[in-house]
């Protein structure tokens, strides 16, 4: 291999909703750039993840959770994930072992089957199941279709994610490094700013709300001091998740604020100021117009 050429290539991570897809990516980057959260759904948009060592660059995209739409917002979010399958040359398959195989599981396997993408196996949670339990999954998944590799993880405790990195290598193609080494991620500042307060927001907060948030950086600058000031909306759909939002006297947007503001400090470095503030846009997921507005890849609607 040419000295200057390494192996390279797009690799798109999918699975039904809470398969452990950010939590893969963050661990194999060893740093936090995805949203993790125990509520479906909890990826919206596309994150690009850049893995780099000394053979190999490569990029892995996060996608949101394959599911049936509901509103305009499903139907944006299931596109990104297709046309994220396309563009790639292998595509993982995340599959939680602890859970049954099902509908959505199969619809998953059908978009496969169409796109004809080689695809990565990876049961995932092996570390929660007996051993004999995940030989019949490994056999029962093998008579479904034809994986090139089918490889057993544990996301959260790092369990055979070096192996599935060097059998990923083999398959992929010797090119120039496409980011300098320090890169991690191509994904805007903003945008990963937002998504860490939106994760926060997920954690603490229950019923309809976790769905019907958006997070918008309205403005990011040095205040007197030159520190970082960084302006944010919470957006909600109805005035009564607005109350929910701020709380009590408060309580909860301050401890959404102090939890996201420990993340994104880690993520750039250095101490910043937090502001936040929560507006109401009625029914934001179902109008096409708003979600551009929102944040996100106007492309799909075109």
């Amino acid at each position: 291999m040419d000295n200057n050429l390494i192996k390279t290539g797009f690799i798109t991570i999918i699975g039904r909703p809470n398969a452990g897809k950010s939590t893969l990516l963050n661990n194999i980057l060893e740093q936090k750039i995805a949203i993790m959260s125990d509520k479906p759904q909890t990826t919206r948009n596309i994150i690009n993840g850049v893995y780099t060592d000394d053979d190999s660059q490569i990029v892995f995209i996060d996608t949101p959770g394959i599911h049936k739409p509901k509103h305009r917002l499903g139907d944006y979010m299931m596109k990104l994930a297709n046309s994220a399958i396309k563009e790639s040359e292998i595509v993982y398959l995340i599959v939680n072992v602890n859970e049954k195989y099902g509908s959505g599981d199969s619809h998953i396997l059908n978009i496969i089957k169409e796109l004809d993408v080689p695809t990565f196996l990876l049961l995932n949670k092996i570390d929660l199941i007996e051993p004999e339990k995940l030989l019949s999954i490994i056999d029962f998944y093998k008579n479904l279709y034809d994986f090139v590799e089918i490889v057993p993880i544990s996301a959260l405790k790092s369990i055979n994610i070096e192996n599935l990195l060097n059998t990923t290598k083999k398959y992929l193609t010797p090119s120039i490094k496409m980011y300098p080494n320090d890169v991690i991620t191509d994904s805007p500042e903003y945008f990963i700013i937002s998504e860490f307060i939106r994760e926060k927001i997920l954690q603490l907060t229950e019923e309809e709300i976790p769905h019907s948030v958006a997070v918008v950086i309205d403005k990011i600058s040095k205040n007197e001091n030159q520190k970082k000031q960084i302006i944010a909306s919470i957006v909600v759909e109805r005035k009564s998740q607005k109350g929910m939002i701020i709380g009590k006297q408060g309580k909860m947007i301050k401890e959404i604020g102090k939890r996201a503001r420990r993340d994104i400090e880690e993520l750039l470095g250095e101490k910043i100021f937090l502001e936040l503030w929560v507006k109401v846009i009625e029914n934001w997921r179902a109008k096409p117009y708003h979600i551009k507005d929102l944040g996100y890849r106007d492309d799909v609607f075109d």
